[in-house]
């Protein structure tokens, strides 16, 4: 089998999954992945959200917005970005509500291990050169819990001859990136996003 073709075998088992319902969690079942096997650039999110539940599109909504005009000031065109380049997330399905109602439930670590190996996968296969964690969840895939945002965004690293540069969550209920300082930090990261690319020649 081509790369490709794995790629494409391994979504379709993804897409499958029961582990989590099969664990007794709520999710809608259903994993919004995108993305080229040749990548280059892989984005990865907390989870899927409810618009993307439905449109089966990552960061579709307000999020997407903000994190488009991010990726926008360092040189990407978001058609572009979603037809050549990888988004996926930490699990792979919408987890639902949060308690009363306010926001979305953020993923148990016992379904973040259930959703994994498939993470493990994806980089795997896709082999991507640089990588994006897009909030906490993501950035602890990296980064040892006890590190704050602040030590972490605006700057660039490397792991298994990967690049990865880390962005705070683009939500509109974060507070985070609002802040004028934290903002600065984000700005720092978005150059080093537009350096890279430049380097793989996107």
């Amino acid at each position: 089998m081509t790369r490709k073709e794995k790629l494409a075998a391994l979504l379709d088992q993804v897409r499958a999954c029961q582990k989590c319902l099969e664990a007794g969690y709520w999710i809608a079942p259903g994993a919004v992945v995108r993305g080229a096997h040749s990548a280059k650039v892989m984005t990865i999110g907390q989870a899927p959200g409810p618009t993307e539940a439905v449109t089966k599109r990552p960061f579709n909504a307000g999020s997407g917005k903000r994190l488009f005009e991010w990726l926008g000031e360092a040189g990407f065109d978001e058609d572009s970005f979603r037809a050549m380049q990888y988004m996926t997330s930490v699990t792979k399905c919408y987890p639902g509500k949060g308690k009363g109602g306010h926001g979305d439930r953020v993923p148990t670590k016992e379904e973040q291990a259930l959703c994994r190996s498939w993470l493990e996968e994806e980089i795997d296969l896709v082999n991507p050169r640089l990588i994006i964690p897009i909030g906490k969840l993501a950035i602890g895939l990296f980064f040892e819990a006890a590190q704050t945002l602040e030590t972490i965004i605006g700057k660039r690293y490397e792991r298994d001859g990967r690049a990865i540069i880390p962005l705070p969550h683009p939500s509109g209920a974060s507070t985070w990136h609002q802040k004028p300082a934290n903002r600065a930090l984000v700005t720092k990261a978005i150059r080093l996003i537009a350096k890279q690319r430049e380097a793989l020649g996107l």
